[in-house]
């Protein structure tokens, strides 16, 4: 008797703390990986963004202090033009074909071309300007930057859910542009492109902490890993709006 009811006892269905503790190590382990994949995610995402500002300020730097490279973009537009139709082409397509941006080596041939053509149109505007105002809106630029960047990192709002306020001050942007576009042929106003500017540089450092937040994964929408490309796209135009508002607000025009 004493031995059937031994043998009963081991055939007993384990405890729901011994059924659940495999799925508790394995859910631990799922989680530990997507921390990794996501801080790996993020560094390759800085690191392909370090280097499109680089090329970016490199080539800004170039067309402000070279007087012989600034007198011929000045004289020559229509390099400009080309320059904003590879933009908007290369755009379009890492925006929209998913298969596309996702695709090696063919993401990173559209990456190179895209910040060349944008680099470029920020030389060519930034050669118009001062180079005081430049280096202003550069320094500028990089604080605001780090800012975004470190209150996306430490702080607990959730931007990624303010969809409705970027929403608004989009529609607000459009209007400016809008009132500007029939103002302007009737003369100039300095207080409507201010506020334009100024709507401008607030937007996009919104959207620099939207973009950040989404890359982080900390809150309620995230970015998937697969997509470093979109997002090291996203926070470059961010960064590039930013500066290009920055200089219409506070840019003085070149003597």
């Amino acid at each position: 008797m004493k031995k059937e009811k031994q043998v009963s006892n081991n055939n007993e269905p384990p405890s729901y703390q011994e059924a659940t503790a495999g799925y508790d190590e394995m859910e631990a382990q799922f989680s530990w990986d997507d921390k990794t994949i996501r801080r790996t995610f993020i560094r390759k995402v800085y690191a392909i963004l370090m280097l499109q500002l680089f090329v970016t300020v490199g080539i800004v730097c170039l067309f402000t202090f070279c007087a012989p490279m600034r007198f011929y973009i000045q004289t020559h537009p229509g390099l400009y033009m080309a320059s904003y139709m590879m933009f908007f082409a290369t755009y379009i397509a890492l925006s929209c074909c998913g298969n596309l941006r996702r695709q090696f080596p063919w993401n990173a041939i559209l990456l190179v071309l895209f910040t060349l053509s944008m680099a470029f149109m920020m030389g060519f505007v930034s050669s118009f300007y001062n180079t005081k105002s430049v280096l202003l809106c550069l320094g500028i630029t990089a604080l605001v930057c780090l800012s975004v960047t470190i209150f996306s990192f430490q702080s607990k709002v959730d931007v990624t859910s303010c969809q409705g306020v970027l929403f608004s001050l989009c529609m607000v942007m459009l209007l400016c542009a809008i009132t500007i576009s029939i103002v302007v042929p009737f003369g100039y106003v300095p207080w409507l492109h201010a506020i334009y500017a100024v709507v401008g540089a607030i937007l996009f450092t919104l959207f620099l902490a939207f973009d950040t937040q989404l890359l982080l994964g900390n809150k309620r929408y995230a970015i998937s890993p697969e997509e470093y490309i979109f997002a090291t796209l996203s926070l470059y135009l961010d960064i590039i709006y930013l500066f290009s508002f920055l200089l219409q607000l506070t840019g003085g025009g070149r003597d």
